[in-house]
């Protein structure tokens, strides 16, 4: 029997801090008014002093496990682009604080694509046979990476982590990945980057720029990249599926900003409020953005079983993905934490 990768769980979860755009306006040079209508960002959740990405991943990792009914898998994949030590890949660590014993556990970096990219892996594993159930999250810290001063970078991102669990299926049952189209661009690849920190700028043997450290992005160009690129897999993806886009029911796009969503809407000639969106509470979260967008779209009622759904994902590299699936009925699970959980401190974001 052909065999597919189906969405068997999903979970998500933010720190507890937000960071309104006022607050910003306190040390920045902006207003909440000029944020929100050139992003469509009221305010974002950033990590707390010595909190980390795989402190994000394990939580919406938990979540989505317990919405699967599971206390283990057979692997892991992480996608991050702010992993807590450049080496090793955070993974492994997040598997072991599951409790999901020995099993394979790697990131992947494609940054906003991450986690499309890590599903498309998680789903090769189990056509492949060589896992029943993979836990793929992703998750990021970007706050991090952002220079103090940066008007341009610290109004859009946000952190949190959002997780999937897949597990072997048919490829005609609710839940089953299917449509994948991914690319990238080379030569690009300094419109979205942080210069130092890599082999290339350590291997000079002079010390970094402070500014070099710090993420930086070409906001114009990635504006066109992004807005062509994601419109295009989000068609090539539904020929491959054999959909014709005006029955799609939901697009979930990496929530880069609000002003890319509307772009891509009216280049595909689809109304905008099949575009879901939780930009305004959740800013830019890189890797986390989609399974977030899943889960604060499930707690809305916005996403519902039996809806045609198109996942579509552009970040640095440059990089792009999509793939569709037909929602699935998952079990119920709450949809939000009051108290924060022992290890760490958050709120889970919503699951069905």
């Amino acid at each position: 029997m052909e065999r597919a990768a189906v969405v068997a769980g999903l979970g998500g979860w933010v720190p507890p801090t937000v960071v309104t755009n006022d607050q910003l306006a306190e040390v920045l040079d902006t207003s909440d008014e000029w944020i929100h209508r050139r992003t469509g960002i009221r305010e974002r959740r950033w990590v707390s002093p010595g909190q980390s990405t795989g402190d994000l991943a394990v939580e919406a990792g938990r979540r989505a496990l317990s919405c699967a009914g599971l206390e283990g898998v057979d692997a892991v994949v992480l996608a991050t682009s702010s992993p807590d030590r450049h080496c090793p890949a955070t993974a492994p660590e997040v598997a072991t604080r599951l409790g999901l014993g020995p099993v394979p556990a790697f990131d992947v970096a494609a940054v906003c694509t991450g986690f499309v990219y890590a599903l498309a892996t998680g789903a090769g594993m189990v056509a492949l046979g060589a896992a029943r159930s993979v836990l793929v999250v992703g998750a990021d810290a970007f706050s991090t990476l952002l220079a103090p001063d940066d008007r341009s970078t610290r109004v859009i991102f946000g952190d949190g982590g959002g997780a999937v669990v897949l597990r072997t299926g048919s490829p005609t049952e609710p839940g089953a990945l299917t449509g994948l189209n991914l690319g990238s661009d080379g030569s690009l690849s300094d419109l979205i980057e942080v210069p130092a920190g890599g082999s290339r700028q350590r291997s000079t043997g002079l010390p970094a720029k402070t500014e070099d450290t710090y993420f930086t992005m070409q906001g114009q160009a990635v504006y066109a990249q992004a807005v062509r690129r994601m419109a295009e897999s989000v068609r090539e993806t539904a020929r491959r599926t054999g959909w014709d886009l005006a029955e799609i029911d939901s697009f979930v796009l990496h929530q880069a900003n609000a002003r890319i969503l509307e772009a891509v809407a009216r280049r595909l000639g689809l109304p905008p409020e099949r575009f879901l969106s939780n930009i305004e509470v959740r800013g830019n979260t890189v890797a986390a953005s989609i399974p977030l967008a899943l889960a604060d779209g499930v707690a809305s009622g916005e996403l519902r079983p039996g809806h045609k759904v198109v996942l579509a994902g552009f970040g640095g590299g440059l990089t792009w993905g999509s793939m569709a699936l037909v929602w699935p009925r998952l079990a119920a699970h709450r949809t939000a934490s009051p108290e924060p959980p022992a290890t760490s401190a958050g709120t889970d974001t919503g699951t069905p």
